[in-house]
């Protein structure tokens, strides 16, 4: 027989929405387990029970924003690191790209807002923030197979070898890379496309080959990209945009 789970945890196992949201929906009734509704914190299923919620809760999951930021360099995307800012402040309405569209700009789009991974303080270009805890997990959890691909600047000298270990066969902290696409763009500059975010991975994987890195922009994650994005400016996803 199946081990009972806590409601919060299924719900965001089965991607209904994130642990935080389910806490608050539970709370506030909106929550229902075999048609039976659920409003006690803590409350403990079996898997294989069916969930849903209400109305409610839908109306308020479709109002989530997520945001995307063409981050320039000099900015952290998450907490912020003394004499640097953090890339959530560039979110202002003086700041969104005038060619977009999406709602007027409200101070309520910055509660509860994450970064949905990371780029480091070196680095610029696509930079994701949203609300919804469903899609943060998407784009971010340890089953994430998003692609996300971007143009690398390097100096040194790569032999074909070199290209081949970049494409498969190195290890960070002892734990093996997951396969890359890695090609030639022109003399100076590689596309990379990964599918995982080690801490600095780009810019370690070239160290290992003899390469150093000079610049790196995210262009893509999965099917969105950057795209006309000013640097330094934001625009909403779009409602017919999905990763």
């Amino acid at each position: 027989m199946s081990e009972p789970l806590r409601l919060s945890k299924l719900m965001a196992q089965r991607g209904l929405c994130s642990r935080r949201e389910a806490d608050e929906w539970i709370s506030r009734g909106w929550v229902f387990v075999d048609g039976v509704k659920i409003d006690v914190l803590g409350t403990k299923v079996l898997p294989e029970q069916s969930i849903t919620i209400a109305k409610a809760a839908e109306q308020q999951q479709s109002e989530l924003a997520t945001i995307l930021l063409n981050k320039p360099i000099g900015y952290v995307s998450g907490q912020p690191e003394e004499g640097y800012e953090p890339a959530v402040a560039l979110l202002t309405a003086d700041n969104r790209w005038t060619e977009s569209g999406g709602p007027a700009w409200h101070n309520k789009f910055l509660r509860g807002l994450a970064p949905a991974g990371r780029l480091d303080i070196d680095s610029k270009g696509l930079l994701v923030f949203t609300q919804d805890g469903r899609l943060a997990k998407k784009l971010t959890g340890e089953n994430s197979r998003l692609e996300k691909e971007y143009l690398v600047r390097v100096a040194g000298h790569l032999d074909d070898d070199g290209l081949t270990l970049l494409r498969h066969g190195l290890s960070l902290d002892d734990k093996p890379l997951k396969p890359a696409e890695v090609e030639w763009l022109n003399a100076d500059q590689l596309r990379f496309i990964l599918r995982e975010g080690r801490k600095r991975q780009i810019r370690r994987m070239c160290e290992a080959v003899g390469l150093q890195v000079l610049g790196l922009k995210r262009v893509r994650i999965g099917k969105v990209r950057l795209g006309k994005l000013p640097e330094g400016q934001w625009r909403f996803l779009e409602t017919d945009e999905t990763f």
